[in-house]
C-alpha cells in the first residue's frame, strides 16, 4: 500500500471514527437478509430479526465506539450496505425472478431484450444503493439522537 493511500485511509478513519474495513464488515451484516429475501419467503420472526438486528448492531457499535459523527458514520455504512444489497440482488437475479422482468407501458417492446435487461438491472442496483443509504441515514439519526440524550454515548 502506498503512503498516499495510507494517508487517505487514515483521514477516512479519523473523520468517520471507524476503519473502512469495519464499515464494510458492518454493512455485510445485512447480507443474510438480502439473500433470504431473494431465495424466497422467510418466517416473519426470522425476517424481523434479519432486518432489525444488523441495524441495532450498527447503532450500538457506533455508540460504543463514540464516533465523532454517528450520522455521517452510519450513512457511510448504509452506502456500503447499499452496494452489498445491489451485488446480492444482481447475483441472485435469476433466482428471485421466475420470469425475466420486463418494461411495460410505453417502453414495453421498445428496447432490445439485452438493453431492457441493462435498464432493469441498473434501476434495481440504483434502488439498492438508495435503500442502503436511506437505511444508514435513519440508523445514523437514531444513533445521533441517542448520543445527544445519553452522556455516556457522546463523541470523545
Amino acid at each position: 500500500m502506498t503512503g498516499r493511500m495510507r494517508e487517505r485511509l487514515g483521514r477516512v478513519r479519523e473523520r468517520l471514527g471507524l476503519a473502512p474495513l469495519t464499515i464494510v464488515a458492518l454493512a455485510l451484516l445485512g447480507a443474510p437478509r438480502a439473500i433470504a429475501h431473494d431465495l424466497g419467503p422467510v418466517a416473519p420472526v426470522l425476517n424481523g430479526l434479519l432486518v432489525f438486528v444488523p441495524l441495532a448492531v450498527w447503532v450500538a457499535y457506533v455508540l460504543w465506539r463514540r464516533v465523532p459523527s454517528p450520522l455521517l458514520t452510519l450513512s457511510a455504512v448504509g452506502g456500503a450496505y447499499g452496494v452489498v444489497l445491489g451485488v446480492v440482488h444482481q447475483a441472485l437475479w435469476h433466482v428471485a425472478h421466475d420470469a425475466a422482468p420486463e418494461l411495460g407501458g410505453n417502453l414495453g417492446d421498445a428496447l432490445s431484450p439485452a438493453l431492457e435487461a441493462v435498464v432493469l438491472r441498473s434501476a434495481a442496483f440504483g434502488s439498492s444503493l438508495l435503500t442502503g443509504l436511506i437505511t444508514g441515514v435513519a440508523a445514523g439519526a437514531v444513533a445521533w439522537l441517542l448520543s445527544r440524550m445519553v452522556p455516556g454515548f457522546r463523541p470523545r
